[in-house]
């Protein structure tokens, strides 16, 4: 097969390396790809939001499966261009995007599906989004409805920082169209899941756990991010909370957006909180995680690419897949001045020095400087990513790994699967 992946981030360079292990693929192709995906595909200078470019791309290279990574492309229709041209593609249309592309749509569909999540409020005013504050009191999360790039919620722990986080999305429009709407929701308590499964329209398959850490420092401090680090699989979601969630949240939601009319093919993330009155769903997003999309693929020992063919092609109902036992560490660096302003252009060194077989690399906004040169091209810019026999090895042979790499103008949470 000659397969397509679409993206350039840490997630799209974790899906590359899984797919390049297939022996189904002949010629692997990234658009636009990083420095780290060009070591294991050929990269194609179009960017992930160009449909017709990427339609006129897959018609000349005779693509035969595209695998939609981010999020943005998916909620432009980029899979309905891409089928309407012949092209088949892993991932959800349009109209099964809005789980991710719309909290609101999200939450009502919740609430239609009996769906457990935290209590809520939809808003476009203001005023009327503070008075429910005050009613319900602190603390509380202010949400902009549309997609934010992780950095759309606000976890409020006074009356203040909440009307802030009000005032931003809806006077200040911070968010732009995403923030144009808001949901202000009850505080859920507990410990953070993310759980994915592959869908085919009808049917879900589990992958594994994992748990990733959203705060830009250590502790749980500061701003959301994309992403800081993860680990799989996730602390304290055993087999029979898994059950459950498969029963009282991933079913519930296929069904009713099929249902809708718009049924769900691709892959669903449910965030959760693993709260004392069980899990409960924080939010849907409808593409792989990242950085969790990280350690799922290095503990995954089955061939991934069929199993994205199966949910494109409606048959995953007798799908398996076998997972190693070891557990997976990654721990993201980042470039100083990330969320808000990150500091580009600073030259890595160092990867040459790692050379344990149990760690990977993947990077997340890296490019090339024409004398050959490691540059920092994004925010979030590798993610150093390790196994072992328990999160306690992984997390000090990712740790080990970072310690290895020479880049002034980066930095890391010390504090990743601690």
């Amino acid at each position: 097969m000659r397969v397509l992946v679409v993206g350039s981030g840490g997630r799209e360079h974790a899906l590359v390396w899984a797919i390049a292990a297939s022996p189904l693929v002949d010629r692997l192709y990234c658009a636009p790809g990083n420095a780290g995906i060009a070591e294991e595909a050929e990269c194609v200078a179009i960017a992930a939001d160009d449909s017709a470019g990427l339609v006129d791309f897959c018609r000349r290279a005779r693509i035969d499966f595209v695998v939609v990574g981010p999020e943005q492309p998916l909620v432009a229709g980029l899979v309905d261009a891409l089928e309407a041209a012949g092209i088949p593609a892993f991932g959800p249309s349009a109209a099964a995007a809005a789980l991710e592309a719309s909290k609101g749509f999200a939450k009502d569909l919740c609430t239609a599906a009996g769906i457990p999540t935290a209590a809520y409020g939809r808003f476009r005013d203001a005023a009327a989004a503070k008075a429910f504050i005050a009613a319900r009191g602190v603390p509380i999360v202010v949400k902009a409805d549309g997609l934010a790039a992780g950095k759309g919620v606000t976890v409020a722990c006074d009356r203040e920082t909440a009307f802030r986080a009000v005032d931003q999305a809806l006077i200040e429009r911070r968010f732009g169209p995403a923030g144009a709407e808001i949901i202000v929701e009850e505080y859920l308590a507990g410990r953070e899941a993310s759980f994915f499964a592959l869908v085919d329209g009808a049917h879900a398959l589990p992958l594994a756990t994992a748990r990733d850490y959203k705060r830009l420092g250590d502790g749980d401090s500061g701003p959301n991010t994309g992403g800081m680090g993860a680990l799989s699989p996730a602390p304290g979601l055993e087999e029979a909370q898994q059950e459950e969630i498969m029963a009282r949240i991933i079913r519930p939601a296929v069904q009713a957006m099929r249902a809708q009319g718009r049924p769900f093919r691709g892959v669903l993330y449910a965030g959760l909180m693993l709260t004392e009155a069980g899990p409960r769903l924080l939010e849907f997003n409808v593409r792989f995680g990242d950085p969790e999309a990280q350690v799922l693929v290095v503990r995954l020992m089955s061939d991934l690419l069929p199993a994205l063919l199966a949910a494109r092609d409606g048959v995953l109902a007798d799908f398996d897949l076998r997972w190693r036992a070891e557990a997976a560490v990654c721990v993201v660096l980042a470039a100083r001045g990330y969320p808000e302003a990150p500091q580009r252009g600073g030259e890595i060194r160092g990867l040459e020095r790692i050379d344990d077989a149990a760690v990977k690399v993947f990077h997340a906004g890296t490019r090339r400087a024409a004398d050959g040169r490691l540059l920092a091209a994004g925010g979030r810019v590798l993610a150093v990513t390790a196994t072992g026999a328990d999160v306690a090895a992984a997390r000090r042979r990712a740790y080990e790994a970072v310690a290895r790499i020479d880049w002034p103008d980066g930095f890391c949470r010390r504090d990743i699967a601690l």
